[in-house]
This record gives structure tokens, sequence and C-alpha cells, in this order.
């Protein structure tokens, strides 16, 4: 991640480079996708966009993302940048057994936005959603609001429709980094490759964000997931916090007690000023319920609010609060 001093607000539709698109086409589209992910994918009917992820069978995460439905055999997943491949390479070893692709579509630009975001999807001839997890589709863009307070807008266009609106984003590292921090600020962490096979998607608070139904059938991890869920037996959790520091923390940098003694690791980090960083990690419970000082190298580490309660949230209530059934 960019080191430099984000913009105190998302004030530019930006482009974001951290995100990739990868494409799942074909009549088994939906089928083949039931199978794998951790979405109820018949609730992607292009109004509404759930937060997944993709398990091994142990159940730890290879990667997680929103799930975009474009038309009736077309989904785009929106994830990191350094594990659109490599999920696709592992998904097509499943696919081949149902009429499905996979593509890593690199010619699709990611669009953050907000303040001005009315005027950019104005332009590519969408909606703005009000409601977050809401999507609005055509035939060339796409754009969901993004979950969190801080009212933000993600858009997905092709290189050439964005050449078309480039008076509207710029290519701002500071824009960039200011999308960061909104995303940690709302408890949002995207896996990257670096920690790939290694949590649970409890560990990243993905069930209280929606990103898991418990309702749904089978899928790859999905019995050591449910058992985790109903067991109680996660006892790792992201949380947000900040330090003093004129140093980045590294994605995976261990968090420590007094005694030296590993309590949780960096997920993501964004300086906030000069001399202040903020961050998810991924922390023991032990550390947070007891409220054991942590320490990243010598740095005091002080924990700060979630913008959620750490409960299941089922995305089919989500589904029924956006259509106004309850």
């Amino acid at each position: 991640m960019a080191t430099v001093i984000p913009s105190t607000a998302i004030t530019d539709n930006v482009r974001l480079h951290h995100l990739a698109a990868l494409d799942v086409t074909g009549a088994d589209a939906e089928k083949f996708l039931q199978g794998q992910t951790s979405a109820q994918v018949s609730l992607a009917d292009g109004e509404f966009a759930p937060l997944t992820c993709f398990c091994t069978p142990k159940g730890r995460m290879l990667a997680n993302g929103q799930l975009l439905r474009l038309n009736a055999e077309h989904f785009r997943l929106i994830l990191s940048v350094s594990l659109a491949d490599s999920l696709a390479a592992h998904l097509k070893k499943f696919a081949a057994f149902y009429r499905a692709e996979l593509i890593h579509n690199t010619n699709i630009t990611f669009i953050g936005a907000s303040k001005a975001a009315g005027t950019l999807a104005e332009s590519l001839g969408l909606t703005l959603p009000e409601q977050p997890y809401a999507q609005s589709v055509n035939e060339q863009s796409s754009v969901v609001r993004v979950a969190g307070k801080m009212p933000r807008w993600l858009f997905c266009t092709t290189e050439t429709t964005t050449e078309a609106s480039s008076q509207q984003v710029v290519d701002d590292e500071a824009q960039q980094a200011a999308w960061q921090l909104a995303d940690i600020r709302s408890g949002i962490a995207w896996l990257s490759e670096a920690q790939q096979d290694q949590f649970l998607p409890q560990m990243l608070n993905w069930e209280a964000l929606g990103g898991i139904s418990f309702k749904k059938g089978c899928y790859t991890g999905q019995e050591v997931v449910a058992r985790a869920h109903f067991r109680g037996q996660v006892k790792k959790r992201l949380v947000h916090a900040e330090l003093t520091s004129t140093t980045l923390p590294e994605t995976g940098a261990s968090i420590k007690t007094e005694l030296d003694k590993a309590m949780g690791e960096v997920v993501a980090s964004v300086r906030r000023d000069n001399d202040s960083v903020e961050l998810l990690a991924v922390m023991n419970t032990k550390a947070t319920e007891e409220a054991i000082p942590l320490y990243w190298e010598g740095n005091a580490i002080t924990l700060l609010p979630l913008p959620y309660a750490i409960e299941r949230l089922d995305p089919e209530q989500l589904v029924a609060t956006l259509k106004g059934q309850v």
C-alpha cells in the first residue's frame, strides 16, 4: 500500500488500482458459483450485490469480494488484484464440469466516488444506488454502493467508457489512500495474496458484514465455517486500531504484548498523517477482552470502535431491507 498521506476526504472520482474483476459467464454460471462461494448466489439479482468469499475445504479464505450480476449468465466478482489470477486458476478446476468460463477481465477500470458520484453516474447512464450493497447496471458499466456509514460508490466500467468520462476521473495516490482509509474505518478488509489461506471468514468479521449465508446449501469449506459459527469457536477477530508512527506497518506485521507474545497481525494500514497510522488487524479475542496493552515494533496500539456489531447479519435480511420487505 502506498505510504502517501491521504486527502482529508474523497473529493474526486479516483481510479482504484488495487481491485480486479473476475468474470464468470455461461449457462451454468450461477449453479457453479453456488457450490463455491459463501453467498446465496440467487440474491445477486442485478439490484443487490452481496459480499462473499471463497474457501479451502478447511474453511480458510482464498479470496473475498463483492458479487455483481450483470445479466442472466454473467457475474462479476470484485476482489484484490493480487488474487484474481490465483483464484481463477483454482476455480477453473471445478468449472470444467459446468458450462461456465472464468476470465480475469483486465479491460475493467474501477472508480471510487463519494461527493462527485452523481455526475459520474449520470455520464455513464447509471442510477446511483441509495442503500449499501445496492447495484445499478447497464451494458457498459455498473455501480454499487459500498457498505459503511460514509456514502461511497464503486464504479466498474470499460476502459473505452472511462476515457469518455476521463475529465471526471483522477489518478491520484492521495485520493486512492483516502479510499482505502475509508475501507479501514468501515471495518472492511480485502484479503490479499500475502494472507491467503490463513483466516476463517469470521476472522475478518465477514458474517457481521453479511458476507456469509448460513441458509444456503453446501459450498467448499461450508461445514467448517458453519461449525465455527454455531459452536462459537472463533478466537480471532478483525479490529480497527491506530498507532503513532512515521513508518507504515506491512501486511502480516506482528502485533505483540509487552512480553513480546504475538497476539495478532496487520491486514491493512494507511498513513493518516505524518505521525500516525490507522489499521485493521486480526487479533486474538483475549487481547481485546482483557484490554492487554499491544504494540507494533515498540509503538503502542490503541483500539478504535468498529462501525458495526460483531454479530451475524444475514444477506437475506439485507435484501429484504433493500426491497422494503421489512
